[in-house]
């Protein structure tokens, strides 16, 4: 099952994501940054959770994720790379919280 997880071009993008930002991350900030919509980005992190690559944790209304650290997310980090653009994106729509956490929501709405 952890394998199988790995399996989808996005959950790669994603897990990348999380492990060069080194701090939770909220699904509507990985959904931006992404270009994807918020409900596929949490289908793919429901899928990474379940096989134990990351876990999540309610903040007010929302769900920030942060990798789970483990013997093979270890062996797999020389291994995942996030698309710079990606990075880029995530990196600036997190310049935008407010005492550490995401205020804007999906898609850059309230």
């Amino acid at each position: 099952m952890r394998f199988k997880a790995l399996g989808s071009p996005a959950r790669l993008r994603i897990l990348a994501l999380l492990v060069a930002v080194g701090e939770p991350v909220c699904v509507c900030e990985l959904a931006d940054a992404l270009d994807l919509p918020e409900y596929k980005v949490s289908r793919h992190l429901s899928a990474l959770k379940a096989a134990g690559f990351v876990k999540g944790e309610h903040k007010g209304p929302w769900v920030y994720y942060e990798p789970l650290p483990s013997e093979l997310l270890s062996a797999l980090e020389p291994f995942l790379f996030p698309v710079r653009d990606d990075l880029r994106r995530l990196k600036a729509r997190m310049k935008k919280r407010r005492g550490g956490l995401c205020v804007i929501g999906p898609r850059g709405g309230g």
